[in-house]
């Protein structure tokens, strides 16, 4: 059976069509306004984008869900969790303020910010699964105490995941570091004939897992927790994966948790996606490249898995930009996301979360 998936492009004739009116009117057509009752206290998941980022959601759009939200008698919060790595959002207190650094303040808004696993990533709650990789997944306290979700995720690339939509915003997103920690099995390795020794992995390395020695860079592979920030920061691109082996478990593993961060509350999330400014890599960044195909549209569903693969879809129907990240597949129909990062395999989310009853990859979409 197809899931519908409610999509609005970005052209607009008139006041009526604005995109702020269009997030409104996204909200009221994907029947989010039955998600959150009276009372709910309701996490509106999304990123904060890292110091140095402007490719997040913009905060008057999620001012629009926040007044819808509102309007159902319910309690929104603006939520996200603490990074894996040190940057400006590894504890509570430089995460808000990165957050409000960045137009997420009261004012702007509409509601406050609270960090979901607490000061230091500590606040976690045991959610029992019992699929392939867990039994059980660790979920950021303050997402799992939530009484309803509205997951608002900017649709990129990702260096491993091949795309980060719904799906990765619900996994990494709601994980606090433990979790995220579990999610990352995959372990980086020094392709040494490429290395110049120029440390810069070393310098990003937030475990100290790396050293420079007889001029190449050693990962200890004990040390390390599968950050993947040393593969983002070498310019030789030196750095590695096993591609065949970890990164399909990576994927599956990254499934699951989004699976955990929604159990006993499936019928209570409402997801949108945002296909603006679609940047070859995730908002951890602390920069934002040039995209990579037109700005598309906006989208929601109470389906994640049938808004990813629309997402996807999406994207790589657009004629690609040449004077971006893109080194191929830049005509209509190709695979953009292989087309910046070769080995990856995104769309293998969309069919492992098929599987484990998630959702369908089958959608109508329906243009509003």
């Amino acid at each position: 059976m197809k899931s519908p998936v409610y999509f609005a492009s970005l052209r607009a004739f008139s006041d009526n069509e604005s995109t702020t009116a269009k997030v409104r009117r996204l909200f009221d057509a994907a029947g989010f306004a039955g998600l959150a009752g009276p009372g709910d206290k309701t996490a509106i998941k999304l990123h904060f984008g890292e110091m140095g980022n402007d490719g997040f959601i913009s905060p008057v759009y999620v001012r629009q869900v926040v007044e819808k939200v509102k309007a159902c008698g319910a309690l929104p919060f603006l939520t996200d969790t603490n990074t894996l790595y040190m940057g400006s959002r590894s504890n509570a207190v430089d995460h808000i303020g990165t957050a409000i650094l960045h137009g997420f303040d009261y004012a702007v808004a509409g509601a406050p910010v609270i960090i979901a696993d607490g000061l230091t990533g500590k606040n976690t709650r045991k959610v029992a699964i019992h699929q392939k990789h867990f039994d059980e997944v660790t979920i950021a306290g303050d997402i799992a105490a939530a009484d309803s979700l509205i997951v608002l995720s900017h649709f990129k690339g990702h260096i491993v995941s091949g795309f980060g939509g719904a799906i990765k915003n619900l996994a990494m997103g709601c994980a606090p570091p433990e979790g995220k920690r579990a999610q990352h099995n995959a372990r980086p390795f020094t392709i040494h004939e490429k290395c110049t020794g120029c440390a810069s992995c070393m310098k990003v390395c937030p475990k100290d897992a790396i050293a420079i020695k007889e001029e190449k860079s050693v990962i200890d592979r004990e040390r390390c927790i599968g950050c993947f920030e040393c593969m983002h920061a070498c310019p030789e691109h030196a750095i590695d994966i096993d591609w065949e082996t970890e990164i399909p478990q990576f994927m599956e593993r990254m499934v699951e948790y989004a699976y955990g961060a929604v159990k006993g509350k499936e019928e209570k999330v409402g997801y949108m996606n945002f296909l603006i400014r679609i940047t070859p890599d995730c908002d951890c960044f602390p920069f934002s490249d040039a995209p990579m195909v037109p700005d598309i549209g906006i989208l929601a569903s109470k389906d994640p898995v049938a808004i990813d693969a629309a997402s996807f879809n999406l994207v790589n129907q657009q004629q690609g930009f040449t004077d971006s990240l893109l080194s191929g597949h830049h005509h209509k129909g190709e695979d953009k996301f292989t087309g910046v990062h070769a080995q990856t395999d995104g769309f293998r989310q969309v069919k492992y979360a098929e599987e484990m009853g998630m959702g369908s990859g089958s959608y109508e979409l329906i243009k509003i």
